[in-house]
């Protein structure tokens, strides 16, 4: 049997946000590890829409990133910016959201895992693949919840109301071990595709399973593994970079040759709203999340410099957004950039509703998101445009990343991966292109992968491994220039000043009403 998941979507509709009020990976009270239950024709399928729907969303993807230096939230309540200025708690409200969403994605996957053998209707085909999915998935849940929190409680099989009140945490390296080795084994027994169906848009394959596993092993620090994993994608997937980095991420181009693993979504059947949270005013947005200076300033210039670093004539501060790279105007809106309607034609922002300070309803940085803007909006900037969650260019930067923290790094990986994704970009300049040896090659990749990927939601985790966090997350966070006034540091939006402990804050805490339920909890340092 085939299933278009972006039909079943809306039978759950269990998203990422809506997940606030379920507690730890607790049996359910309602029917649904009943036989009488399982033995529906549409259980199976049933449950792991719901396993699919609670992997993530769009507002988790687009809000991430204010956990970073890369973007700030005016809104401090329920959203991420105490966590990006470091004044959070033990009782905050987004930290307790993420714990309990992760746990009840995991109820989910357990519940298929503890109970498909009980399905009927099933070809053993259909068995192995829900089961290879409900793994992946729920690798995807536990490497969320170790990656934020450390120790977290753990069990592969569905518990009781009274269970996960006395469970205690498990070790973080025991959970890393035991995903791996679950992605291990879904990867061997090959019972996930390895081509994405058009009738199934949104499911699991077999690379994208080791596409998940890559991602966990760069967090783990393990860079041979990372090595060997992306290389297989490389040499044996099917992906390639999309042709246009803008075009990558409009509805029109969905489930391109790019695309390993997204969030499905569907006009009027399963939408989201979050552009009307970062559109400027003059379309009709009140901007709540916007771009922070220091991503502004991630971009290189067209001739290859960074331009703290670029030559006279290459990089001029009173014309920051010339000669720069076009990844920056595809994925950020200033003064004189654009946005394109679904006609065709272009709207500029307008200095009187969309500059600093213009309104209540206006950027709080003076930048706005333009990346994942969708033209084709309904009433109330409705949207199905999907959210990606692995990308074939984030496999090449995990490859490049790898061979330099092994000292592998050379013309020909460069050409393959960094070179490679400028060139989709829009850079021609050999100076750009050329490989520049292993001087400041670390700090280069890094680079590469804020500019191409952000805004996705993965900046967050790559400070926190590379232990920058303290660094980039402490002093001011400046938005666009607005010259020199009240309020400005050298000419430039102050919106707050961030404090990054590092002795505290490389991990978030403990949920205290958690701790409340089980007092079998310990907290993290600090806390």
């Amino acid at each position: 049997m085939k299933i278009n998941f972006k039909i079943l979507y809306t039978v759950v509709l269990l998203a990422f946000m809506s997940y606030s009020c379920v507690g730890l990976d607790v049996t359910p009270d309602d029917r649904t590890t009943d036989v009488e239950y399982w033995g529906k024709p549409n259980a199976v399928y049933n449950m792991i829409n719901s396993c699919y729907a609670g992997v993530a969303s769009a507002d988790e993807i687009v809000y991430a990133d204010a956990m970073s230096d890369n973007a700030y939230v005016k809104v401090l309540l329920g959203y991420t910016q105490s966590i990006g200025n470091g004044s959070y708690s033990t009782a905050d409200g987004y930290v307790l959201l993420v714990w309990n969403s992760r746990y009840t994605g995991i109820r989910y996957c357990n519940l298929i895992l503890d109970n498909i053998h009980m399905a009927t209707g099933l070809t053993a085909d259909e068995v192995n693949r829900f089961t290879a999915e409900a793994k992946v998935m729920r690798a995807y849940q536990y490497f969320e919840l170790v990656s934020k929190f450390g120790d977290v409680p753990f069990s592969d099989k569905t518990i009781s109301m009274s269970e996960s009140q006395e469970i205690p945490r498990t070790d973080k390296n025991v959970i890393i071990d035991y995903i791996l080795k679950d992605l291990q084994d879904v990867i061997n027994a090959k019972a996930l595709p390895t081509t994405a169906q058009a009738s199934e848009p949104g499911r699991l394959t077999h690379w994208a399973a080791i596409a998940l596993k890559a991602r966990i092993q760069l967090f783990a620090g393990n860079f041979e593994d990372v090595k060997n994993l992306t290389k297989d994608i490389i040499d044996n997937g099917p992906y390639r970079l999309f042709p246009s980095y803008e075009g990558l991420f409009t509805i029109d181009n969905e489930n391109n040759e790019e695309v390993i693993w997204d969030i499905q979504y569907k006009p009027m059947d399963r939408e989201h709203q979050v552009q009307y949270q970062f559109l400027p005013p003059s379309l009709g947005g009140y901007t709540q999340i916007a771009p922070l200076k220091s991503l502004v300033d991630n971009y290189i210039t067209l001739d290859g410099y960074a331009i703290e670093n670029a030559p006279a004539g290459s990089y001029d501060p009173n014309n920051m957004f010339t000669n720069r790279d076009p990844r920056l105007a595809a994925t950020i809106a200033y003064q004189g950039n654009t946005y394109t309607m679904n006609d065709g034609s272009l709207h500029e922002l307008n200095p009187s509703k969309d500059a600093y300070g213009a309104g209540s309803d206006a950027s709080p940085t003076g930048y706005y998101i333009k990346k994942y803007w969708d033209n084709s909006y309904r009433a109330n900037y409705m949207s199905g445009l999907n959210y990606i969650l692995i990308r074939y260019a984030d496999v090449l930067l995990m490859y490049a990343e790898a061979l330099v923290e092994l000292n592998k790094m050379d013309q020909a990986a460069w050409d393959l991966t960094i070179k490679h994704i400028r060139v989709r970009a829009g850079f021609t300049q050999s100076s750009a292109l050329d490989y520049p040896g292993n001087a400041n090659i670390k700090e280069i990749i890094r680079r590469e992968r804020r500019s191409e990927l952000a805004l996705e939601g993965l900046r967050t985790k790559d400070i926190i491994r590379w232990r920058i966090a303290e660094t980039v997350l402490t002093g001011d966070a400046l938005g666009a220039y607005i010259g020199n006034v009240s309020g400005s540091v050298n000419g430039f939006v102050k919106v707050e000043s961030r404090k990054f402990d590092k002795e505290k804050h490389y991990l978030w805490p403990i949920p205290q009403n958690e701790r409340f339920l089980n007092k079998n909890l310990t907290q993290n340092p600090n806390w």
